[in-house]
């Protein structure tokens, strides 16, 4: 089922080729010379998203990249590999007291700058183009 979009980011896969999100960087955290994380702020973008709620927290996380990998990957209006932006943003949602964690993610991709005034239309009816106004995230 992933043949196609992995041999399509395996012609695709230079570095080069990788654009990544701009950022301000808030904080930097490191534990003897380590990076731990980082604390980015992205400006408003558009996004290709897919919320997924499997049995396990890592299924929904490569359960959505697969699907979004498939857009990537020719699965959209356009026809085309709309080329691969780092980082892939994953969110971890929580109950509506905020106490718990729950199974549902959101596993996000950043249109690159070509595609953000017109992004190509998923096939997928799962992912959805959302436009996010400026947002913190945690990288490591």
């Amino acid at each position: 089922d992933m043949a196609e979009p992995i041999q399509q980011l395996t012609r695709n896969n230079n570095p080069q080729e990788r654009q990544t999100i701009p950022f301000t960087l808030i904080q930097r955290k490191e534990k003897l010379g380590d990076l731990l994380y980082e604390k980015r702020q992205y400006g408003k973008a558009k996004w290709a998203c897919i919320k997924m709620e499997e049995k396990q927290y890592e299924q929904s996380i490569c359960l959505g990249f697969m699907k979004l990998m498939r857009y990537i990957c020719e699965q959209n209006s356009s026809g085309l590999y709309l080329g691969i932006t780092v980082p892939i943003v994953t969110i971890v949602h929580t109950n509506e007291a905020q106490s718990a964690m729950t199974q549902a993610v959101t596993v996000a991709y950043y249109l690159p700058e070509v595609l953000q005034d017109e992004p190509p239309h998923p096939l997928d009816s799962d992912i959805i183009i959302e436009e996010w106004p400026a947002t913190i995230v945690y990288s490591r």
